[in-house]
């Protein structure tokens, strides 16, 4: 049942819906260096050094968990949660790319018995079928795991809200969430819809009075100016979820100003798109995959949720995380200059740039129009299962 807005926006097609919040092109990644004119060289590389270790290593450190084997997945601390959180999570998306149910459902098992604790899901994914295909890989081991799913109202009432909280708990075979997030805050006014009277903030609140939710976020990836807004407006959120990588770093940077402000109000921040999404760049071979999954983990995150649409997938992720041993700054920072060049005009992370990852779902409740006869609206009805009959 889709319910109207009381409150929307309207923009031009041929602008950016999210360019307000936009004013530079590039961020410097680099903050090492004294900030002074005269001293030895010593002292410069003494203060270059204390600087890395202040902005990289210490939040980390902080999110440590307790000590784990040297091939089991080791685990962050959930912020004021103080639940524990494997490293790498599964991503509900690909899970829905799985061949057949019954891989879909082997490679829960073996996520869960492999140490994952953390699993993603959206109430839209597939039109239903990863929440559906998780809740029965859950079965007999829903105890053991973090479940998260997205509800997707995309500014609408907080009334649809509990109805897709309804269906995703009956799709997902359990009585509560331990994590549900707002999906998809993307557009310059999705954080006033959100707050708005009705909004889905509303059902935050009554889905934890009534037990069926035990943690609340927000998701996205369009730009960091709008996340920010959604943690300045003062909800006190528990997770925070967005796109980090090699190539975030240096282009409209999520990990340089959302990070550090959601680690200063206590909110977890949770990493997704460790390989930029399409992995272009990994095929590319700009870098390899278990750098790009690396380097996300070694950020100041509890979990990076990885799509694995395969038990190889599945396999090769478990490799980079068992006993994972963070990389160290100079590597980060070597990893980032090589990604600099191509991260410029953002042709790796194209769901800041474009339409693509873009649901035409969130761009309905808004009144954006919606052009069909456009490569990139035709890939993004596709991805959200020929949803366009209804779309105008």
């Amino acid at each position: 049942m889709e319910l109207t807005m009381e409150q929307n926006g309207k923009a031009d097609i041929n602008s950016s819906p999210h360019s307000l919040g936009r004013r530079e092109l590039l961020r410097n990644a680099a903050t090492l260096g004294m900030g002074v004119a005269v001293g030895l060289q010593s002292m410069r590389e003494a203060e270059a050094k204390r600087k890395t270790q202040s902005s990289q290593q210490t939040p980390l450190t902080i999110l440590n968990g307790p000590p784990v084997g040297p091939d089991e997945i080791p685990r962050r601390m959930l912020g004021r949660t103080g639940i524990p959180i494997s490293v790498l999570g599964l991503g509900g998306h690909h899970l829905g790319d799985v061949k057949d149910v019954n891989e879909a459902m082997t490679l829960v098992h073996e996520a869960v018995d492999a140490g994952i604790n953390f699993f993603d899901n959206c109430w839209e994914y597939h039109n239903g079928r990863s929440e559906d295909w998780l809740g029965r890989g859950l079965q007999g081991r829903r105890e053991r795991v973090f479940l998260m799913t997205k509800v997707c109202t995309h500014g609408r009432s907080s009334q649809l809200a509990m109805q897709m909280l309804e269906e995703s708990l009956r799709r997902l075979q359990t009585d509560h969430l331990d994590l549900w997030q707002v999906h998809g805050v993307t557009f310059d006014n999705d954080p006033e819809l959100a707050y708005a009277k009705g909004g889905v903030l509303e059902a935050f609140d009554k889905a934890k009075q009534q037990g069926k939710v035990r943690f609340v976020g927000f998701t996205g990836h369009k730009d960091p100016s709008i996340h920010l807004k959604m943690l300045q407006m003062g909800y006190p959120f528990d997770t925070v979820q967005m796109p980090l990588n090699p190539f975030d770093a240096s282009f409209f940077s999520f990990q340089h100003q959302v990070v550090p402000e959601a680690l200063r109000r206590g909110v977890s921040p949770l990493g997704m798109k460790s390989m930029s999404g399409t992995a272009d760049a990994i095929k590319q071979g700009v870098l390899t995959a278990e750098e790009a999954l690396r380097y996300a983990m070694s950020l100041p995150v509890v979990t990076t949720i990885a799509g694995m649409d395969s038990l190889d997938v599945l396999h090769q992720n478990l490799r980079v995380a068992r006993g994972f041993k963070p990389m160290t700054p100079q590597e980060m920072q070597a990893l980032e200059s090589r990604c600099a060049a191509t991260a410029a005009d953002g042709r790796y992370e194209l769901y800041k740039v474009s339409l693509k990852y873009d649901n035409p779902e969130a761009r309905r409740p808004h009144h954006y129009p919606i052009d069909q006869t456009q490569k990139e609206v035709k890939e993004m009805l596709q991805e959200a299962g020929g949803q366009n009959k209804q779309a105008h």
